[in-house]
């Protein structure tokens, strides 16, 4: 069994005068990973590093972000699999204190901020998630939407063009059940597509 977090955490490490801040959070690709990352660069422009870890799947990624190789990215992703978490990015921003760490505590301090961060954390069991999409005609689409929100689907993309195109998340073993529904309430003109 797997887990996610429920809410963003953070911890701040101080090693002979280094600074490590840590974020962990919940995401759902690495994409949205990446994109996180990107802001806190632009936070903390004048840090050394700003290194992460991304456990999700097959878009796993470990970063080291100038730090000797495999002395960041990988133990803060060999920490998010310690704590079975899944769909999690571990992201921490070092200032360097004018002190060198040499390897084994580099990755002392990136293990550390990232396990002291998850020590607060709230987990919840992963629920597995699929996407799908599908288009109706302009009439249709205040019934389409009311549907998805009924069955908690996420909204992630609507395409207004000859139809209304409408990509959502949703619970994987709710999805064929919310598929039923939309078949028969769309009176035939309800068409699905690769969510690709």
């Amino acid at each position: 069994m797997s887990y996610t977090l429920k809410a963003p955490v953070q911890h701040e490490l101080v090693i002979k005068k280094s600074r490590f801040l840590a974020t962990v959070m919940p995401v759902a690709d690495r994409a949205e990973a990446q994109h996180v990352v990107q802001g806190l660069r632009q936070q903390h422009p004048t840090a050394a590093h700003v290194c992460w870890a991304l456990l999700a799947g097959g878009q796993s990624a470990a970063v080291d972000d100038g730090e000797p190789g495999g002395t960041a990215g990988r133990p803060m992703l060999e920490v998010l699999r310690r704590q079975d978490l899944e769909g999690t990015l571990a992201v921490v921003v070092r200032y360097f204190g004018g002190v060198k760490l040499g390897a084994g505590g580099l990755v002392r301090a990136y293990t550390d901020a990232v396990a002291q961060a998850l020590l607060g954390a709230e987990k919840a069991v992963r629920v597995a998630q699929s996407q799908a999409r599908c288009s109706v005609p302009y009439a249709l689409e205040g019934w389409l939407r009311r549907t998805l929100a009924a069955h908690q689907a996420q909204l992630l993309a609507t395409d207004h063009g000859d139809v209304v195109t409408v990509c959502f998340r949703l619970d994987t073993a709710a999805l064929a059940g919310l598929q039923t529904e939309l078949n028969e309430g769309g009176q035939g003109q309800l068409r699905w597509h690769d969510p690709e």
